[in-house]
């Protein structure tokens, strides 16, 4: 199951997600960072330390930023 960054992330872009990650699935997009649902090992390491705690389960997103996992899914398919 993948890992999805939604809108506390928008122009935030603390990378503290991406220095913790063990295999560098976090990519870096023009407003926020995007988790790699194919290169995401489920280690859940990037979650706690999000200090806007806007990483997510996919399955745990709260409703109100549902939209943002077709918005990662869209991002890694250009």
């Amino acid at each position: 199951m993948a890992f999805i960054i939604v809108e506390p992330c928008i122009d935030v872009k603390d990378s503290a997600c991406v220095d913790v990650c063990p295999v560098d699935c976090i990519h870096e997009g023009e407003d926020q960072y995007y988790i790699h649902p194919d290169e995401c090992i489920d280690c859940a390491v990037c979650e706690p330390e999000c200090p806007v705690e806007a990483i997510f389960e996919e399955d745990a997103v709260p409703d109100q930023w549902l939209d943002y996992i077709e918005k990662n899914a869209a991002f890694f398919e250009e």
